[in-house]
């Protein structure tokens, strides 16, 4: 730890040292986007090869992945102060213990078939290490571009939505090879990946450093707001309204994307083709979060979340009709849909600080965060339970999602006009 106490970069240190410090951050905790992939292996570790009686349902499991991201809210929200002190260096440190002691500690709830011990480990344990770990690599790198804010936490933030293109092939790898007759292999993939994780994350926390006093400009600090005086603000809660949306629309596909892909495609989406999809779809993600968030620099954050918003409803729409049977057409969509939610994600932090300025940015957008909290319940709840009441009324699994992403589309349109509510940023600064 002695190691990490000084946080300040030493002179000529480049800022694209944070900037990889912040991808090995961020790579490592996005492989939540591809837990969905251990989903189907949960209910049935006891029966393996076919459920059991005693097997967890898929909408028992889904609760893992939602707990985890709300707890990332939570954590991003409340621990701001406490950081500050702590430091980055530190702080991701932390992070990388409590991630990787998540998996361990869900193994332990595997080993126990203990449903409630799972969820603590990843969804509790694990959802700190991604809170802390999420909003830390953010605000530093902010610091160090303060003349590009979007593209600054588009590089931060590109690595969580490309985290499933490591972790949905590595996960399948591992339980495939660690599977027999009377294993899923789950067990030993959570150990494996917990350490895996927490040696890549310590990397990132020794590369991250803090810009020297004096040595990044202030640009839109005037007439900064604190956490508290922006909460009394309409348009921290339209922004809250706009992420909490658009994340729910997004998110719940995402936690459910390996079952649902297999059961719209029965003939032709295996596991290992939904592993494979799934990484489609992080890379979607991924360029999204650094694409749309370079775009808004130019563009502006109001105009590029109407896009988010307007463009999303039509692909929602467009899955159940013109995608209907054809998976290409389908994927195209869900590519679209995913490259402007991790858009969304990456362009808040700079639409935050363009409102409310750069000092306190860390504390307020972790309040703006709380957002998916909600969102990460209410997404994964939506979908998993809209499929078994549609599957209870008798339609067929191929189209159990349709009624789903009607509502998706629905949820964008309220988003659309929480957008259209939000007045333009000023040039010269925030304001509430």
């Amino acid at each position: 730890m002695r190691l990490l106490a000084c946080s300040t970069a030493p002179a000529g240190y480049s800022r694209w040292y944070v900037a990889l410090a912040a991808l090995c951050v961020h790579l490592s905790i996005g492989q939540v986007y591809a837990f969905s992939v251990f989903n189907l292996p949960l209910t049935r570790l006891v029966g393996v090869s076919a459920p059991a009686a005693a097997d967890w349902s898929l909408a028992a499991v889904s609760w893992i992945f939602s707990v985890a991201i709300a707890v990332l809210g939570l954590t991003a929200a409340f621990a701001g102060r406490w950081l500050a002190v702590l430091g980055p260096r530190r702080t991701v440190l932390l992070a990388a213990l409590c991630f990787g002691g998540g998996f361990w500690v869900s193994g332990l709830g595997i080993w126990l078939h203990s449903l409630p011990l799972t969820i603590l480990g990843y969804g509790v344990l694990g959802g700190v290490g991604l809170g802390l770990g999420y909003i830390t690599p953010v605000g530093t790198l902010m610091r160090w571009f303060p003349d590009r804010p979007g593209l600054a936490a588009g590089l931060a933030i590109m690595g969580f939505g490309g985290g499933a293109i490591i972790g949905a092939p590595l996960a399948v790898a591992l339980m495939d090879a660690f599977a027999s007759a009377t294993s899923t292999g789950v067990l030993p993939a959570f150990l494996t990946m917990g350490t895996l994780y927490l040696g890549v994350m310590a990397l990132g926390a020794v590369l991250l450093r803090e810009p020297a006093t004096g040595a990044a400009a202030t640009a839109g600090a005037a007439g900064t707001l604190t956490a508290g005086q922006a909460m009394r603000t309409r348009a921290f809660y339209l922004l809250w309204a706009m992420l909490c949306l658009n994340v729910t629309a997004g998110i719940g596909v995402i936690s459910q994307a390996a079952p649902m892909l297999q059961e719209m495609f029965p003939a032709g989406v295996t596991p290992g083709v939904a592993a494979t999809l799934i990484g489609v779809l992080s890379v979607a993600n991924m360029i999204g979060r650094f694409g749309w968030s370079a775009v808004s620099d130019r563009l502006g954050r109001r105009a590029t979340f109407t896009t988010f918003f307007a463009l999303g409803i039509g692909m929602y729409l467009a899955i159940p009709t013109l995608g209907a049977g054809s998976l290409w057409l389908t994927m195209i969509c869900l590519v679209v849909i995913l490259s402007m939610y991790g858009g969304g994600f990456a362009t808040m932090p700079a639409y935050v600080k363009d409102v409310f300025g750069m000092t306190n940015l860390g504390a307020i957008y972790g309040r703006v965060l709380t957002a998916w909290s909600v969102a990460g319940v209410l997404g994964p709840v939506l979908v998993s339970s809209l499929r078994e009441i549609q599957l209870a009324r008798g339609v067929p699994p191929i189209q159990a999602y349709n009624v789903t992403l009607l509502v998706m589309a629905g949820l964008l349109a309220a988003g659309l006009v929480c957008s259209r509510l939000m007045r333009p940023e000023l040039p010269d600064g925030p304001r509430g």
